[in-house]
């Protein structure tokens, strides 16, 4: 049995998804009982990783582990996965955690207590998420317009469908223990770009506004924290190098390469109407 925690995110879904479809058991956790409910034959199950004794009931007889970051036990966490039997463990980390780990340290802290485990495990350390677009949803249906900072500096975003792909794999095929992989898209792309690639998905042009960092760092202040923001906008505004290259480890992972930002925009279209 694999368990899926954040089984309603935009990765979680995907991956509930995809093995369930390939016949595996699977156990879907999340805080919230999932929108829509979840797939013929998935069993859900309510548990919050901030509260790790919550796990214990879901984890006992699963063989894997999908691991969110979330809570500020993962020690907690990885006991419970060990006290009901998981010998594989994948975490859904960040990219940042590698690249900026002084900003990163709560990902980072949850790499090092999954790497000292004793389990086998696999870090799956995703850049940004093409469905960050979705945040600009509101002001395209209203106004066909995009409002971002940093219009023309390109970072090679992922599709989660495509983490999910991987973590499916991971889970479900030796020979990934004690990897860690980096994930991105096919290419960089600016926001300028993304904007346009929605617009043609639409067949309307977007205008697009670029915010200044101010306008930007307000914005994403009202859900995000400040340390969150500062790490969030320096990435977007001033990539390290290791933040703009296109990483091979879904091709080696998948045998394909990255779906690309159009893809998605032509696939989630709807979501701008």
């Amino acid at each position: 049995m694999v368990v899926i925690t954040g089984a309603t995110g935009n990765v979680g879904r995907a991956l509930t998804q995809t093995l369930a479809a390939a016949g595996e058991q699977v156990t879907a956790v999340s805080r919230r009982p999932p929108d829509g409910g979840v797939p013929a034959g998935v069993r859900h199950r309510q548990a919050d990783l901030a509260e790790p004794e919550s796990l214990r009931p879901v984890l006992d007889g699963a063989d894997a582990l999908f691991l969110m970051v979330a809570g500020d036990d993962p020690h907690a966490v990885l006991d419970a996965a060990k006290a009901g039997g998981v010998r594989r463990i994948v975490l859904l980390s960040s990219q940042g955690a590698g690249t900026r780990p002084a900003d990163y340290r709560h990902p980072r802290s949850f790499e090092d207590a999954v790497r000292q485990s004793g389990l086998e495990w696999t870090v799956l350390r995703p850049g940004g998420f093409n469905t960050n677009a979705f945040a600009w949803a509101p002001t395209i249906r209203a106004e066909r317009v995009v409002r971002a900072p940093f219009g023309d500096v390109g970072l090679p975003t992922i599709d989660p469908a495509d983490i999910a792909e991987v973590a499916a794999a991971v889970l479900r095929q030796d020979g990934h223990a004690g990897q860690t992989y980096e994930l991105t898209g096919p290419e960089p792309t600016t926001p300028r770009q993304r904007a346009a690639a929605i617009g043609a998905a639409l067949g309307t042009p977007l205008r697009f506004v670029e915010q200044t960092r101010d306008e930007a760092r307000a914005q994403l202040l009202q859900f995000m924290p400040e340390p969150v923001v500062a790490g969030t906008l320096a990435i977007l505004g001033e990539p390290l190098p290791a933040e703009q290259r296109v990483s091979p480890d879904v091709a080696r992972v998948l045998g394909r390469a990255p779906r690309g930002f159009a893809d998605w925009a032509e696939r989630n279209a709807e979501a701008f109407r």
